[in-house]
């Protein structure tokens, strides 16, 4: 199904029951023939809420007064990595809210070179927004080799009706051909079901997805937050975890061997949301490991799980539950992408 209709894609977003347990089902055979039944393990740090943008969903955004702002020092991150290292994990992603200052720029610079210092062994994702093509230059040769950028919808329209003004659906595409250009595996994503969006919108959004040409993908269903102008248009969750579910499948089928992330607001809308997911063809999970103080203070959207503050226990848990899905729970490999793999053996080979 790599070659598919808008219209293909809309008749089978709108899946339900047995129907769509069997193209779930279908889907993961998918990953599993093209690259294993292993999942793949991040370790989440969200080492910053401070952040420029004033999306209009977002909970962190820069005119909510409502929430604690906070930054972790170096010393919390080194402790937060060393925390993931002693489950097992080998990957981690170091998330935080938009800034392009040149403090906050070189206090990313500076985060690298001290975890690649000290633990050389870890694979570094960053998901720290628009940047210039130089920091982003900057930040590779400092060690991250993964960089996520979301750009929540593709369709200019719709993007510009989630952000305000200042920014910019065009820098948002520049960003992610800079970081390709770069050499860096790269993720996107978007918000499914979010105001305004129709299923031709998430058709697109798939079909861009191939056309990008993207190595890995953190997509999930959009969660309201109180604290934002979009918080009180109706929202339907049950909605949101279905169509959630099949863009998983549905990506899967049309770029069978990227790496796919079962997003923690899945869980949101459902306790067992996560493993979900990896039934619908995901296979890559991000167990939270940020200070547990801080958790709550990154709220993107309202009930975001904050984890355990017992890091192993929760993740002994998780490994059981993925174990129980007929899945191998896999810490040590970094799960790089085939995809991305893929891609630059045809172009040395070339």
């Amino acid at each position: 199904m790599t070659s598919i209709s808008k219209k293909e894609i809309i008749e089978l977003l709108e899946l339900r029951g047995r129907e769509q347990e069997e193209f779930h089902r279908k889907a993961s055979e998918i990953r599993r023939n093209t690259l294993s039944d292993k999942v793949y393990f991040r370790g989440l740090i969200e080492f910053s809420n401070i952040c420029i943008n004033d999306c209009l969903y977002c909970g962190i955004r820069c005119s909510n007064k409502k929430i604690s702002r906070y930054e972790l020092s170096f010393e919390e991150i080194l402790q937060s990595v060393g925390e993931v290292l002693s489950t097992g994990i080998t990957s981690i992603v170091l998330q935080s809210g938009e800034r392009r200052d040149l403090k906050f720029t070189s206090y990313v610079v500076y985060i690298l070179k001290l975890i690649k210092e000290k633990y050389p062994q870890v694979s570094i994702t960053l998901s720290v927004g628009e940047q210039t093509r130089e920091v982003y230059e900057e930040f590779f040769n400092s060690g991250a080799s993964r960089y996520l950028l979301r750009i929540e919808t593709s369709d200019p329209v719709h993007y510009k009706k989630l952000h305000p003004e200042s920014m910019s659906f065009e820098n948002r595409i520049r960003c992610l051909r800079d970081l390709r250009e770069i050499g860096f595996q790269v993720g996107t994503g978007v918000m499914i079901n979010s105001p305004y969006q129709s299923l031709e919108n998430l058709a697109e959004d798939l079909l861009f997805f191939k056309e990008m040409d993207i190595d890995m993908c953190g997509m999930g269903p959009y969660i309201p937050h109180a604290d934002t102008p979009l918080g009180g248009i109706e929202y339907r969750p049950q909605e949101s975890l279905n169509l959630g579910l099949n863009m998983i499948a549905l990506l899967r089928h049309i770029m069978p061997d990227i790496n796919i992330a079962s997003t923690t607001a899945l869980e949101t809308l459902s306790p067992d949301g996560r493993e979900l997911g990896l039934l619908a063809g995901a296979n890559v999970v991000m167990p939270q490991f940020s200070p547990f103080e801080f958790r709550s203070s990154y709220s993107l959207y309202n009930n975001k799980p904050v984890g355990s503050v017992y890091s192993k226990e929760f993740i002994d848990d998780l490994k059981e539950r993925i174990i129980r899905l007929g899945l191998i729970p896999d810490f040590k490999d970094h799960g790089v992408s085939v995809h991305f793999l893929r891609r630059a053996q045809d172009v040395s080979g070339s």
